[in-house]
């Protein structure tokens, strides 16, 4: 046998109401629970897809650590980067030198920034190797004065594989004219895309002998950037390194690098999290005002079940259980439409773009071309927990009237 207060409670929910009104502002709290709970859904899972992406494609260029020298300036990586393997958390490693350098092209010029890389190594540590619309990595020849183009740096000057663009660093030559900026022609024989524009528009890779000649570094170069097995421990290893390792070196991970950024994403995801909640919130308090009218309505019922020998708790219960019926649908609508627009928004996205004729996401303002989604169970648990437990806390104040109403005076003009 079912507890006659549960039996009675969702008996008055299924019920076709007297007062039309009431029917109306319950499914009024209902559709409004489930739009903030399918929204909170959507944004955490865009925001939580948004993270993920620009740290993949950060680190896919970047790297989870970096150990340079005083000056900027590294002899010693050979001896460095065997001291860096014994480590039981590094996977790879690979050297680089790294300057500021403007590119042009005719009338064309972009500032950039250079970087020469070890194309046998750099794979180990980046994934430039499965980002490139045309050429490879292994182009890059010592003393063949090649470099690789970012996408949109390459369209910016007008270029395209095969043609020539002159590279001008600030390291001057000092003339009996004064004092000359050096420059040097080289020859594009690749094209990446990394999909970020950062990088896709700002960023030149050449071999790290012409890089190391034309930043005037000889044998040296600039650091060495090291891969780890689980990029969350750099931190750890950063400061085991920082004890283990012999000389003066400047150790940094992805986490110090870019710790803003990522804290800036972090705290506006919390941020959402709580403006949204006032959606669901809203939608709660409007329960109370179903359930204060419902009392009203149901006064006479009320009195014949304390008559018949209801306790105040009992019907309090019969109004916590109707109240609570609204919470439940609505959030369990909510999530499971959350959970369909959030796997499918990187469909919908794109079809709302073309209705509309406006790019909705653009890539130099967002960083990536495209809206990502994760959805995190964790997330989602929490969203549709906080929604439950609001909506039975907005049954208790009405419930509490209800189980007050005395007999006499509710029956007395019946």
């Amino acid at each position: 046998m079912r507890p006659y207060e549960l039996w009675i409670g969702l008996r008055y929910t299924r019920a076709k109401r007297r007062n039309h009104f009431i029917s109306f502002i319950s499914a009024v709290s209902m559709a409004g629970i489930a739009l903030g709970v399918m929204a909170l859904i959507v944004v955490l899972s865009v925001m939580n897809g948004f993270q993920e992406e620009l740290r993949d494609r950060i680190l896919g260029v970047a790297s989870h650590m970096e150990i340079s020298g005083p000056g900027e300036r590294l002899d010693d990586w050979r001896a460095l980067a065997e001291q860096a393997r014994k480590h039981p958390e590094v996977r790879g490693f690979a050297p680089y030198v790294s300057g500021q350098g403007l590119l042009a092209d005719g009338q064309n010029t972009k500032g950039a920034m250079i970087r020469g890389v070890l194309p046998g190594q750099e794979d180990q540590v980046t994934e430039f190797a499965s980002h490139m619309r045309a050429g490879a990595l292994a182009d890059l020849k010592p003393g063949g004065f090649d470099i690789i183009l970012g996408a949109d740096l390459a369209n910016s000057l007008g270029v395209a594989v095969g043609d020539k663009v002159t590279v001008i660093v600030p390291q001057g030559v000092v003339t009996p004219a004064g004092l000359l900026p050096r420059m040097k022609q080289f020859k594009v024989v690749g094209i990446f895309s990394i999909g970020m524009f950062e990088y896709d528009s700002g960023l030149a890779l050449m071999h790290i002998d012409d890089a190391a000649r034309l930043y005037r570094l000889g044998d040296a170069v600039s650091g060495l950037r090291l891969k780890l097995a689980n990029m969350d421990r750099a931190p750890w290893v950063t400061r085991e390194m920082a004890h283990s390792l012999v000389g003066d070196y400047y150790i940094s991970d992805w986490t110090m690098s870019h710790t803003n950024f990522f804290r800036a994403v972090a705290i506006e995801k919390h941020m959402m999290f709580i403006i949204l909640l006032l959606i669901v919130a809203v939608a709660a308090f409007n329960i109370v005002s179903t359930l204060v009218m419902a009392v009203t309505d149901k006064q006479p019922d009320i009195a014949i079940l304390r008559t018949l020998g209801a306790s105040p708790a009992s019907i309090m219960k019969v109004f916590m259980v109707q109240g609570s019926l609204i919470g439940v649908i609505g959030t369990v609508v909510g999530v499971a439409a959350g959970l369909l627009l959030a796997i499918n928004v990187e469909t919908v996205v794109p079809l709302i773009e073309r209705a509309v004729g406006i790019d909705l996401f653009p890539a130099d303002v967002y960083y990536i071309s495209k809206l990502p989604s994760k959805v995190i169970g964790s997330d989602v648990a929490t969203i549709a927990g906080v929604s439950l437990v609001l909506a039975f806390l907005a049954t208790l104040y009405p419930s509490w009237r209800a189980s007050r109403v005395q007999p006499a005076e509710a029956l007395r003009y019946e």
